[in-house]
């Protein structure tokens, strides 16, 4: 079945929809992008995915295409005629083009190009992987500065993710000066003695939407949390460990570098914050 997508203002078969080569998310990846999960036909954490893009726009200098009421339509749109239950909707905005190509920003009235299409995504939420666990590799981090704006400069991540197959493992965990910054796509965290430790926020990391949710319900649940900095072989030493996302909510992780955490699987805490998480979501979903 082809889906419907949406390109700068109309709703087309996805084999109809074009921009255009000299556009700059194609040229320069001069551009910014956003993931929000749909879980039983509603948006989960739309709000906050909303505030993140207005974010990334207004630190790259770039115009907001729409407001954020008006995108809202258009996530509800596409979940619609698409008929998505459980999936997730990719978001992308661009600087747009300016007929040629050209590292100047093209003038102040150019339009920006606004991207959205859907993925169907049966299952998303009760996850066999998450089940299962997973299993990680540590890659150092050679990413550019601003990692808490979400640009589509993913091609490192990418390699990452490739390095983590090649292993047999799930994904890496990317370390610069010693500490680990955040998995190729979501926040790291470490369980020690009841303990939940990440790494604060800075340029240095994205600023989950998911992150942020789970460490407030974790609050409320009235866990320990420290926000500080940890090696790789304090995680290799931990209890347990997990990652969060917009697209796999909490995902406990059973073994970093080959080192098997616990018993080697899921943990408690993951375990519980997951449950948590997806069911103040689902609550909270629009």
């Amino acid at each position: 079945m082809t889906r419907t997508v949406y390109v700068n203002g109309e709703y087309l078969p996805e084999t109809e929809a074009t921009i255009s080569i000299f556009d700059r998310g194609f040229l320069m990846a001069d551009a910014v992008y956003e993931v929000t999960s749909v879980l039983g036909g509603k948006l989960i954490d739309f709000e906050g995915h909303a505030v993140r893009l207005k974010r990334s726009l207004d630190e790259l200098d770039m115009a907001e295409p729409c407001t954020k009421d008006e995108l809202l339509d258009i996530h509800r749109k596409l979940v619609e005629v698409n008929d998505i239950d459980e999936g997730l909707i990719y978001l992308q905005v661009t600087r747009g083009s300016d007929g040629d190509r050209d590292f100047v920003f093209p003038s102040a009235d150019t339009k920006p190009t606004i991207v959205l299409f859907t993925q169907n995504k049966p299952g998303l939420a009760d996850s066999p992987a998450a089940q299962k666990g997973a299993k990680v590799i540590s890659i150092e981090d050679i990413r550019w500065g601003r990692r808490d704006i979400k640009t589509v400069q993913l091609l490192y991540p990418s390699m990452g993710k490739m390095m983590a197959k090649a292993a047999g493992a799930d994904d890496a965990w990317m370390i610069e000066d010693g500490y680990v910054t955040e998995g190729t796509s979501n926040n790291a965290y470490i369980v020690k003695y009841g303990k939940i430790i990440t790494r604060p926020l800075s340029n240095d990391i994205l600023h989950g939407i998911t992150r942020k949710a789970v460490l407030r319900l974790a609050e409320e649940a009235q866990m320990e949390i420290e926000e500080r900095l940890f090696t790789i072989d304090e995680a290799k030493d931990a209890d347990e460990a997990f990652t969060t996302s917009a697209s796999a909510f909490v995902m406990p992780v059973v073994e970093i570098d080959g080192a098997q955490l616990g018993n080697g699987t899921p943990g408690t805490i993951a375990k519980r914050l997951r449950e948590i998480y997806l069911d103040e979501s689902l609550k909270a979903a629009i």
